[in-house]
């Protein structure tokens, strides 16, 4: 008897073990972030710190995460071209299909850039990458973190055409969107992680050592960041369309970009992949680009809380579905 069905019959036999794992890959994560909500509640910590610890992370700790799971990884099995090509070319799909859906709803023409935008930008560079990492340890970390560059200038500059088209009033330089994507820390610390890796060079083990306690501040600290920046006033005042971007977010997308690569292939731990990143709830970035270029930042922000919220659960299920399908390998 081979391998596959052996795994099939134990995931069918034992539904409760294999839902018990699944808590334990994404419960910690959004444990941390329930924890944000409460530290903010408490009033442990507040506006200046989170704005603070989101600028660390993105500028020095996850750069240094990105970098250090690189150079440690096999990149043999980190690098996977299908599964770069495939997260790419499904999240131009989805930004058009998702585009196009908005024109034929009811979304008034100014709010439709805001809406494409929170319907199909993801925050995999901390949601994703964290459960990919709580999955599947440094190979998560590593292959991760080669999505997460892949994903990135893709995000930036389909947000920007799409909020720009509704928003004509507002300024846009391209020059300066195309130097920010190429100065991006996150871009900058994959390039030089695949560089180093590709030399065969090594670290000193004392700056290597010191490097891996810097990034292990990143992703509790973005992740608390992340629960301090939620607001259940806006989750409560959310419209119809914010509920019907989160539902297109955090359900419709995924489930069909994921449905496809399996049926095109994909199995195991690169549709988990695939589900964790296309899956992941709307990035908060998604908020400040609607307010620097004159959207609706009330929309976006509302999005952005109930798919986080939402996240919790949406991705827990879609986790234990792949696994006890035998889909997930």
């Amino acid at each position: 008897m081979s391998w596959r069905p052996v795994a099939i019959w134990y995931v069918c036999m034992n539904p409760s073990a294999i839902f018990a794992e699944t808590l334990n890959v994404t419960f910690p994560v959004f444990a941390m972030v329930l924890l944000g909500v409460a530290l903010k509640r408490l009033k442990w910590i507040d506006t200046a710190f989170i704005n603070t610890s989101s600028a660390l992370v993105f500028r020095g700790a996850m750069p240094t995460l990105l970098f250090l799971s690189l150079i440690d990884a096999d990149m043999s099995q980190a690098l996977i071209p299908s599964l770069m090509a495939y997260l790419a070319l499904a999240t131009v799909a989805s930004f058009l299909l998702i585009w196009w859906w908005a024109t034929r709803r009811v979304v008034v023409p100014e709010d439709r850039g805001v809406y494409v935008q929170a319907a199909f930008r993801g925050n995999g560079g901390i949601i994703g990458l964290a459960l990919a990492g709580s999955m599947y340890g440094q190979f998560g970390l590593s292959a991760g973190s080669v999505l997460v560059a892949t994903l990135i200038p893709l995000y930036n500059v389909l947000a920007v055409i799409v909020l720009a088209w509704y928003q004509p009033q507002a300024k846009t330089s391209w020059r300066s969107i195309g130097l920010k994507i190429l100065k991006n820390p996150l871009i900058l610390s994959v390039v030089a992680g695949l560089s180093f890796a590709a030399s065969g060079l090594a670290l000193p083990s004392w700056l290597h050592t010191s490097g891996e306690y810097f990034a292990n501040m990143t992703l509790p600290l973005a992740l608390i960041s992340i629960g301090g920046t939620m607001s259940m006033t806006a989750i409560r005042e959310a419209s119809g369309v914010a509920l019907g971007a989160s539902l297109m977010k955090m359900v419709w997308m995924p489930t069909a970009t994921v449905l496809i690569a399996w049926l095109a292939g994909f199995e195991g731990r690169e549709l988990v992949l695939l589900f964790l990143f296309l899956g992941s709830p709307s990035a908060a970035a998604s908020f400040v680009m609607a307010r620097a270029m004159g959207g609706n930042a009330r929309l976006a922000a509302n999005t952005v809380a109930i798919t986080t919220l939402a996240s919790s659960v949406t991705i827990t299920l879609g986790i234990f579905i792949l696994q006890i399908s035998g889909m997930a390998g």
